[in-house]
């Protein structure tokens, strides 16, 4: 083989190897910049757990929609719609004279809900909030703060206020959760926005016993 062929094929596969490098790049970057679309927030909070580590971060959340995205929530019955509201509204009710055991009761009742809806056990807390992550990214942090209140409680750590705004917070991923199809069950809403039983939590820090 003569030399000039030689450095031709040095010449190919060095070009090869520069047009997959940048593939990989763009690939990656490409993937960067779809996490952050998809995460939202929860990717700012990955990455400041990783100490700005945008890279580890994003194999962690990569990891979690590998584990997770494929997971398919299940309907809940009217009759379990019914008793959820009817349990988180107890909660918040609660709250007013022992706020610390709404927030367990709220906690609580977010495991079972999101265990309900098909995603893994209660039990198993972090899994379950890594997949929750993937499908409600931009609610999740609400279980994570009102779950962290409950411990941070159980241990006298946690102030009145802190877990008032923790339970508002986490509010928002149980109406996520508990939501079903208007078009199967639009009459028995229709009928509870009628009654007035599913109202807003709208009490303020002030109206709390000892705030």
């Amino acid at each position: 083989m003569s030399t000039g062929v030689i450095i031709l094929i040095v010449i190919a596969a060095v070009a090869v190897l520069g047009v997959t490098v940048m593939a990989l790049r763009t690939r990656g970057a490409q993937g960067g910049r779809g996490l952050k679309r998809r995460f939202g927030p929860e990717y700012e909070r990955t990455v400041a757990r990783h100490d700005g580590d945008a890279k580890a971060a994003e194999r962690e959340l990569a990891q979690r929609v590998e584990r997770h995205g494929g997971l398919r929530e299940r309907t809940l019955e009217t009759t379990e719609v019914e008793r959820y509201e009817a349990r988180w509204t107890a909660a918040q009710e609660r709250f007013v004279d022992s706020p610390k055991d709404a927030v367990d009761e709220a906690d609580r009742l977010l495991a079972e809900l999101a265990q309900a809806r098909g995603y893994p056990d209660g039990a198993q807390y972090e899994e379950q909030l890594s997949a929750l992550s993937v499908h409600h990214a931009n609610r999740v942090h609400g279980y994570r703060r009102v779950h962290r209140a409950a411990r941070a409680g159980a241990e006298g750590g946690s102030g009145t206020e802190e877990m008032r705004e923790a339970m508002v917070e986490a509010r928002a991923l149980f109406e996520e959760l508990v939501a079903v199809p208007v078009e199967r069950h639009r009459e028995p809403h229709e009928a509870r926005k009628k009654t007035g039983s599913h109202t807003p939590w709208s009490f303020t820090g002030r109206q709390a016993k000892g705030s």
